[in-house]
C-alpha cells in the first residue's frame, strides 16, 4: 500500500448490508495462521491501520515553511460520531467504580476484574443501542450490533485469564474498524481530518482506560514474550505515535516517509530519558506508552524494555522506526498464533479468502529481531532468547 488515498476501508452500501452474523473463531492451530493472512479480515485490518497511521503523520503546508503536526491534547471535538465513541468509553470507564479491586495481594491479576468485566457485559447492550451509535447499527435490521458487540467486548482483556494483550487491543481497532465499513465516522473529512480523530480521540482514550484496568486489576500480559517483547500489552501507540514523529508530507495523497523527523521531534534515544519521557507523554502516543512502561515498572530501562532501548538507537529518524514498527506488527501480533487464535470472523473481517490479501496488506513478515539488526538499532544489553538465536 502506498497511501491513505490509494487504498482505504471500504464503507458498505446500507441499502445492500452484508449477511451480518455473530464472529466466531476459525484459527484453532498454527497452521491456520496462513489461511488468515489470506483472508479479507487480514487485508482490510492491514488497510485501516496504514489508513490510520498515514492520518497522523506530519503536513509540510504549501508555502509555509512551519509543519502541521498533530500531537496529542485537548479531547473536544465538533464530530457527533466521535463524540459518541467517546461517550461510550467513558461510560465503559466509569464501570470500573461499581467494582473496586478485592483486598489483598493479588499477583496474578484481581477476581474483581471479572465483576467489571460482568458489568460492561450487562450494560453493552444499552452502551450500543444509544444515540449515534445506536443509530448506525440499526442497519441491517440491528443484526450489526451483534457483531460488533462482539469485537468491543473482546477489547478489554479476558475476564478468564486476568489478562490483557495485543489480540485484545487488535479487537477495538477491528470495532472501529466496523463502524467505519457501516458509515459511522461519515460525517467527518475522510482521507485526513476524520481518521485523525479516530486514532487521537478514540484510541488514546481506549489505551488510556485500558491501562487504568491493567493498574487497577494487575491484569497480566497475554501472549507475550516477556522481557523480549515490545510491550507488554500494546503495540499501535509505537505505530501511531512514531507516525505523529515522521519527515512531513506535502498532500493528502504523499506516501509514508520511511526515513526522517519532523523539525523538533524529540531524538528516539529520548526514550530512555526519563524526564523527557514524562513531559511528552500528554503529547505523543509514543512516548505515553513508554510512560506507562516507566509507571509499573522498575529498575534500568534497557533491562526491563531492552527492544524498546534497541529501537532507541535508530540513527534514520522516525519515519524508519513507523516503517518498522508496522512490519513488526505484521509479524508480532497478526502472524503470532498465541495471539490472533482468539480473534473472531464474522461479515466485517470475514475469513473469506482473499487473493489480494497479502498485496495489499500490512508488509511482509519479518522477525523482530532480524528487523531491528536491519535498521540499525543499538546492540542489546541482553543476552539473546534461545528462540532469536537461530536468525
Amino acid at each position: 500500500m502506498s497511501h491513505a488515498q490509494d487504498l482505504s476501508l471500504p464503507v458498505i452500501d446500507p441499502a445492500s448490508p452484508p449477511d451480518f452474523q455473530s464472529p466466531t473463531k476459525r484459527i484453532y492451530q498454527p497452521d491456520d495462521v496462513g489461511r488468515f493472512l489470506a483472508s479479507t479480515a487480514y487485508r482490510d485490518i492491514g488497510l485501516f491501520i496504514l489508513q490510520l497511521n498515514h492520518a497522523v503523520c506530519p503536513r509540510q503546508p504549501a508555502g509555509s515553511s512551519t509543519p502541521t503536526i498533530f500531537p496529542l491534547g485537548s479531547k473536544s471535538t465538533r464530530t457527533a460520531s466521535i463524540r459518541s465513541c467517546q461517550t461510550l468509553l467513558f461510560r465503559i470507564r466509569d464501570l470500573i467504580d461499581k467494582a473496586p479491586p478485592a483486598p489483598g495481594s493479588q499477583r496474578f491479576g484481581n477476581v474483581s476484574f471479572r465483576k467489571w468485566f460482568a458489568l460492561l457485559q450487562e450494560e453493552l447492550d444499552t452502551l450500543l443501542n444509544d444515540g449515534l451509535l445506536g443509530e448506525t447499527l440499526r442497519i441491517g435490521n440491528g443484526h450489526a450490533k451483534d457483531e460488533v458487540a462482539s469485537y468491543l467486548l473482546g477489547s478489554f482483556g479476558s475476564s478468564q485469564r486476568l489478562d490483557y494483550g495485543t489480540g485484545h487491543e487488535l479487537n477495538f481497532v477491528a470495532f472501529l474498524g466496523c463502524l467505519w465499513k457501516l458509515g459511522h465516522f461519515k460525517d467527518g473529512i475522510q482521507g485526513g481530518d476524520i481518521e485523525r480523530e479516530i486514532v487521537l480521540l478514540v484510541i488514546q482514550p481506549y489505551l488510556e482506560i485500558v491501562r487504568q484496568l491493567i493498574t487497577t486489576y494487575t491484569l497480566e500480559p497475554a501472549g507475550s514474550h516477556g522481557v523480549w517483547g515490545l510491550d507488554d500489552h500494546s503495540f499501535i501507540p509505537y505505530i501511531f505515535g512514531s507516525a505523529q514523529l515522521t519527515r512531513p508530507i506535502n498532500s493528502e495523497v504523499e506516501p509514508m516517509p520511511t526515513d526522517g523527523s519532523v523539525r523538533g521531534a524529540p531524538k528516539p534515544s529520548d526514550v530512555t530519558n526519563a524526564s523527557i519521557v514524562e513531559s511528552m507523554r500528554q503529547v505523543n502516543m509514543y512516548f505515553s506508552a513508554v510512560a506507562f512502561i516507566n509507571d509499573v515498572k522498575k529498575g534500568p530501562f534497557w533491562e526491563h524494555s531492552p527492544m524498546l532501548f534497541d529501537i532507541s538507537g535508530i540513527k534514520d529518524g522516525w519515519g524508519k522506526i513507523n516503517k518498522g514498527m508496522i512490519k513488526m506488527f505484521n509479524a508480532e501480533v497478526l502472524s503470532k498464533f498465541p495471539v490472533i487464535q482468539h480473534f473472531p470472523f464474522g461479515s466485517l473481517f470475514s475469513w473469506d479468502e482473499n487473493r489480494e490479501a497479502l498485496e495489499h496488506s500490512i508488509g511482509a513478515v519479518v522477525h523482530p529481531f532480524t528487523l531491528l539488526l536491519q535498521l540499525g538499532c543499538r546492540g542489546s544489553a541482553l543476552p539473546q532468547p534461545l528462540f532469536l538465536r537461530s536468525f
